[in-house]
């Protein structure tokens, strides 16, 4: 017997309830009523849903060319070739078999040049051949992202009869930092669950995950200039080597803006802390200035420390990633440009750095005409924050819709992009999905059909029912903010 609409939704009610578990009141001790006042109109989600014939690849690849006449079989295994002995660990979904598919994987710019693979960290290509598989990264990370192609592959209906199609993938991203901000308030993740969000980066190509929980006392006040115990310690080790095995830059992020002394004790405990990090595995870093008042919002003050860190730790270490800040004026409506805040760190922060914004606004989507104004006052290209599918101002509304409204041609004008999530991970796991397949390839995102994939993905069995639910919980209402969402399309001529 086929349920109706309404049975979905109760079903799919109670279905989420055990999921996501009951939602709580806010607690934090910054104010968010001032993001509600803010008003902005959003245009109605675009794209369609297509129907791909099992063959579905997150995110979406750049150049994809099959050969529907032939097939590759894979039910005897791979007989595997690493030539650099790197990832025998990462196949663990294939049976090796000296009498399978030959799979060849290499990595390196000589191989990736006569493979044509773009000189792009990431950049791979995948042939799948009637008896042999290649893939050839530009680098380790590309070669880890042709396995992972290769993984939702076998994974994918296409695969079913136990032999995939005879294709060829060229591929790369296009920013070079995709990703996730663990920035918000409220009910911090468990240290189980960040480790499976990071398993979660790492199958959908998503390289940064900026850690900066905004409750961890380690991180902010009051103990920012304090090394971790040993336990805290332990857990930061063990997310470092989860994003290692899965190629994610783990960004550990300090927050001490609300209580620093512009003072030669409290750079240097700064600069021991970064130490004390790296010691732990941490080799890319960022500092926040947001969300403070007083004495820290200083851009001269924040711009001195800033080179100071990057000529005296981050230039030092050959292997540390370029330094992150997050400046406390982030978005435009937040900003006093006669001031002169951004312009000041345009001026005085060493080139390399990395500076965050948010957009127009605090939640906001990002356009063409959004960087080419902040762009030019911090002299560098914006390293985006997004804040979505982030809900700690609304924390009784769960955002499950499609992720759309950010432009696909703005590709050269960002740094990188990554998405605050909420405290709900698993709900969360529907827009990262998106936000993953955006980030790849801006040009071709569709976001109805990332959507649709991305809840097959997530509740495979229950399809219906997730995608009923998260239909009617989109929107952040008109009380939550005016960042609004379409939600209950199909409801809506009925009610009206």
């Amino acid at each position: 017997m086929k349920m109706n609409h309404y049975a979905k939704c109760v079903t799919a009610g109670i279905l989420c309830t055990f999921m996501y578990g009951t939602l709580s009141a806010q607690e934090t001790d910054f104010d968010l009523s001032s993001q509600r006042s803010e008003k902005q109109d959003v245009l109605a989600v675009p794209g369609k849903k297509i129907d791909h014939k099992g063959l579905i690849i997150n995110p979406t690849p750049h150049q994809m060319k099959l050969d529907a006449n032939n097939t590759c079989p894979i039910t005897q295994g791979i007989h595997l070739k690493d030539k650099q002995q790197k990832f025998a660990a990462s196949l663990d979904f294939l049976t090796q078999n000296k009498k399978g598919i030959k799979l060849t994987i290499d990595f390196g710019a000589k191989a990736a040049g006569k493979a044509n693979v773009k000189e792009v960290s990431g950049a791979y290509s995948l042939v799948i051949g009637k008896k042999e598989i290649t893939i050839i990264g530009y680098d380790a990370r590309g070669a880890f992202y042709g396995i992972q192609t290769l993984k939702q592959l076998t994974e994918s209906p296409v695969s079913a009869h136990g032999t995939l199609p005879c294709m060829e993938i060229n591929d790369y991203p296009d920013l070079p930092n995709r990703g996730v901000v663990e920035g918000f308030y409220g009910t911090p993740w468990s240290h189980e669950v960040r480790l499976s969000l990071i398993d979660f980066y790492g199958k959908f190509k998503m390289n940064t995950y900026l850690y900066g929980p905004k409750d961890d006392p380690y991180h902010s006040c009051p103990n920012w200039r304090l090394p971790y115990p040993e336990k805290e310690a332990q857990h930061i080790k063990e997310l470092v080597d989860a994003s290692n095995r899965n190629y994610v830059d783990f960004v550990w992020a300090i927050h001490p803006g609300k209580d620093i002394k512009w003072t030669e004790a409290d750079r240097d405990a700064l600069i021991q802390k970064f130490e004390a990090m790296y010691q732990l595995g941490v080799r890319s870093f960022a500092v926040f200035f947001d969300d403070i008042s007083g004495d820290g919002t200083d851009p001269v003050r924040q711009a001195e420390l800033l080179n100071y860190i990057d000529n005296n730790f981050i230039q030092q270490k050959h292997d540390v990633s370029p330094l992150v800040m997050c400046p406390t004026e982030y978005n435009k409506s937040w900003s006093n440009v006669e001031g002169g805040y951004l312009t000041t760190l345009g001026e005085k922060l060493n080139p390399s750095i990395h500076v965050m914004w948010t957009g127009d606004r605090v939640i906001a989507c990002i356009d063409k005409p959004t960087l080419d104004w902040i762009n030019p006052l911090i002299r560098r290209k914006a390293y985006i924050w997004w804040n979505f599918p982030v809900n700690d101002y609304v924390r009784d509304h769960l955002l499950l819709g499609p992720v759309y409204g950010n432009a696909k041609d703005i590709k050269d004008d960002m740094s990188g992009f990554v998405s605050n999530p909420m405290e709900h991970a698993e709900s969360s796991k529907i827009s990262l999905y998106s936000v993953a397949d955006y980030t790849w390839n801006l040009e071709t995102y569709d976001s109805i059909q990332s959507w649709k994939h991305a809840i097959k993905d997530l509740l495979p069995r229950k399809v219906a029912y997730l995608e009923t639910f998260a239909t009617h919980c989109s929107d952040l209402g008109p009380n939550g903010h005016g960042f609004r969402r379409d939600e209950s399309v199909s409801l809506q001529p009925i009610l009206k």
